[in-house]
């Protein structure tokens, strides 16, 4: 992927790349040093060579498809339910994401500990969130049924993202290799039949389509996720942008339902914004996560290989 042909040392371009990096951690959090870097142990659940580091590694993309990803989920009345009985999704849908974010980064880079950490913690949540649906059915956040349906909606958002933003000739073994280390999560968190392939997912979504629902409280949920405030009035054209990246990323039945209709001349400008906005935030997030845990990698690979001496790990602002 080729970068803009920007000078590193400009002092003014620094003060830009600085600027940019603090938007981002407004928008999903962030501590801005390396400090858990130096405590993690090992190259975590994946590693560097995984399909999950990479189509996880370019946050633009993951933003959109994160933002796809909660308005399929919302279809299915059972997390709709929790998020409308359980959360104060009105005045906290900015925090749901940060709470998202950092989920799938630790998950995805952080060592071993870290990941089960935030799996556990994430299982302590659900073991309290349950309830009635309007029509009387009892739903708990633990159901692996409910759990799958997530997932499913979370991993294939990520994955159209990446194949739309980053690199629509990720090859298809790739893909069901993304899929599969991505299931592993999904067991930890108690969903032991996540579907594994990119077959097995179409198979899925079709077969789901019958349960999904579109009703009032989708539309309030919605408006509260695609209405919350940007970190900045220099941020909000790139969140506009992103929001109707993330409606023409979804499938367009779910978009039907939704009652999204995107002409094409919006459709073609939300994918050349994100596009856009793409390379700049390559360009400016020089220390992501992904950075980090593949610095790391290369220490603990030193290390194994008898080097008494590995390269001390970088200094620098980063968004997650």
């Amino acid at each position: 992927m080729t970068e803009p042909p920007i000078a590193p040392h400009s002092s003014a371009l620094s003060a830009i790349r600085r600027a940019l990096v603090l938007q981002v951690r407004q928008l999903v959090g962030g501590t801005g040093d390396d400090t858990l870097e130096r405590n993690r142990q090992d190259i975590g659940l994946f590693g560097p060579d995984s399909a999950c580091w990479k189509v996880h590694g370019d946050f633009t993309s993951m933003m959109v498809g994160g933002i796809t990803a909660i308005l399929l989920q919302m279809l299915h009345p059972g997390p709709l339910a929790g998020v409308w009985d359980h959360s104060n999704f009105r005045h906290d849908m900015s925090g749901r994401l940060k709470r998202t974010a950092r989920f799938i980064a630790g998950t995805t880079y952080g060592d071993r500990a870290e990941a089960q950490g935030l799996i556990d913690r994430v299982r302590t949540i659900h073991a309290g969130v349950a309830g009635i649906l309007p029509d009387g059915t009892p739903y708990a956040a633990q159901d692996p049924d409910l759990l799958t349906w997530v997932h499913v909606a979370e991993v294939s958002s990520f994955l159209a993202a990446y194949l739309r933003y980053v690199d629509p000739g990720y090859p298809p073994a790739e893909q069901d290799r993304y899929l599969r280390e991505t299931a592993e999560i999904a067991r930890r968190l108690g969903a032991p039949c996540a579907p594994q392939t990119r077959v097995e997912v179409a198979a899925y979504l079709r077969a789901m389509r019958p349960k999904l629902r579109y009703g009032d409280r989708t539309g309030e949920v919605t408006r509260a996720l695609l209405s919350q405030q940007s970190p900045s009035a220099a941020a909000a054209p790139a969140m506009s942008i992103a929001f109707d990246a993330a409606k023409d990323l979804l499938p367009e039945w779910a978009a039907e339902m939704h009652g999204f209709r995107l002409s094409a001349p919006r459709r073609g400008a939300a994918r050349l914004g994100v596009h856009g906005l793409a390379r700049t935030l390559r360009w400016a997030l020089v220390n992501s996560a992904e950075a980090r845990a593949r610095r790391r990698a290369e220490q603990l690979a030193q290390i194994a290989a008898g080097d008494a001496s590995p390269t001390e790990p970088q200094v620098d602002e980063h968004p997650t």
